[in-house]
């Protein structure tokens, strides 16, 4: 994994690479309700962590949409991977689905102590959510949260697999920093 990006007030970075090799304490699977670890970065999860992940979330699951859960990380370097139930298995991530589910994902992190958190973008793959929209989304409820309500988080990272992704969530947080500031 490579850091090729910014920060915000050094508290959120952006970075390309594989979410299963962050070092971060809590990493987020971008989840389905049911908790089944199918494809893409659950996926990657399933296979790199083991099955005692997937073994935990089938004693949790299913969870309301826009909740998370959290387990722990396998064979995975976290110590945590929370599950960000943003669609119904075969549904699509809707805008409050995505805002609910990255909200309790931080919250889930906070109450397990977690300091420093990596997210995916969630829903832009099967859950079929855009990925400009996706940026926004999370990176203003991230910003949010760190701004009004982070008392133990100290950094949050994105995680993003490929270059177009990696773009367009580094140009979304160039973009709400030069705003802001």
């Amino acid at each position: 994994m490579r850091e090729i990006m910014i920060s915000l007030e050094d508290k959120i970075e952006i970075l390309k690479g594989d979410i299963t090799e962050c070092a971060a304490e809590a990493i987020v699977n971008a989840a389905n309700t049911e908790l089944v670890l199918g494809s893409g970065v659950a996926g990657a999860i399933r296979k790199n962590g083991g099955p005692a992940i997937q073994s935990e979330c089938d004693g949790i699951g299913p969870i309301p949409l826009g909740e998370a859960a959290v387990t722990g990380a396998g064979n995975l370097g976290a110590r945590f991977v929370i599950h960000a139930a943003g669609m119904h298995p075969g549904g699509r991530v809707s805008k409050e689905s995505l805002e609910n589910s990255t909200r309790n994902s931080l919250l889930r992190a906070e109450k397990k102590g977690v300091e420093t958190i990596a997210f995916p973008a969630i829903g832009t793959g099967v859950g079929g959510y855009p990925l400009t929209q996706c940026a926004e989304v999370m990176l203003g409820i991230t910003s949010e949260y760190l701004q009004n309500e982070a008392k133990i988080i100290e950094k949050i990272y994105f995680i993003l697999f490929d270059d177009s992704t990696y773009e367009i969530f580094k140009d979304t947080l160039q973009r709400k920093q030069n705003t802001k500031y």
